[in-house]
């Protein structure tokens, strides 16, 4: 059975004390044990979001890595880094690391290999822009990310992999897509995966919603067949919103 996944990306927000303030109502709140929970504070805070979680149903993941095990690169985070200090999953190819920072397909493609070779289970993201969808390619677009991003990968390697579709227009906008615009994007991409590898792999793989998911919406998401949970933005830098998205399974 596919896993139910909510996990908390923060961005660029929270500072120490922040992060020890957030995960400390986060710790208080009850969430569903059916779901794993995942968040993912900036670099400087890992380590210390690690250590507070040591004992608690939630996860730590990092929003970045680079694509090589070391060297030359100012500012930059290797795999290796993450998991010293207990992380041992990473977001790749978020919208915002494609549009702000240049990452393209080829690319990414190299951080999944070097993600996965230092076993590290890695989230997925990808989706299309609001003119994509307008000039009705969105289904286009998706497949030649997955193709040219991801399907390098072995068979075994998809236990290491989640997938985040986050349609562009729908992040940070308030604009969500509907729940059947949803559905009907994790089936193809479920069926994409099936015809290039298998329909185990496709039925196993779970595959997260990310756009402007808040409390009142994410129910009727999360009850669509092909939905397997959430890539949370802004209501993850608030507990009880967390929380009840955790809960609306």
């Amino acid at each position: 059975m596919r896993k139910r996944i909510v996990a908390g990306n923060w961005k660029m927000n929270c500072d120490l004390s922040e992060t020890d303030y957030l995960l400390s109502r986060l710790m208080e709140q009850k969430l569903n044990p059916e779901v794993e929970v995942i968040v993912t504070p900036p670099f400087p805070n890992l380590y210390t979001a690690f250590n507070l979680l040591k004992n608690a149903p939630i996860d730590v993941a990092a929003q970045n890595m680079h694509q090589e095990a070391n060297g030359a690169y100012t500012g930059e985070v290797s795999a290796t880094m993450l998991k010293s200090v207990g992380v041992e999953t990473v977001i790749l190819g978020h919208s915002e690391r494609r549009a702000y920072f240049g990452e393209d397909n080829a690319l990414l493609a190299q951080k999944v290999s070097t993600a996965l070779s230092q076993e590290m289970r890695t989230i997925f993201c990808f989706g299309e822009e609001l003119q994509e969808r307008k000039e009705g390619r969105h289904f286009d677009v998706v497949k030649e990310q997955l193709q040219e991003g991801l399907f390098h990968i072995s068979n075994d390697d998809w236990k290491q992999v989640v997938l985040a579709y986050e349609p562009v227009w729908a992040i940070g906008t308030g604009e969500t897509a509907s729940p059947e615009q949803a559905q009907e994007m994790h089936q193809f991409i479920r069926e994409t995966i099936a015809e290039a590898y298998s329909q185990d792999i496709a039925n196993e793989v779970s595959i997260l919603y990310g756009g402007s998911v808040k409390p009142n919406n994410a129910s009727e998401i999360f009850g669509k067949p092909d939905v397997d949970g959430g890539l949370i933005g802004g209501a993850s830098l608030k507990a009880d919103d967390f929380a009840a998205i955790v809960n609306a399974f």
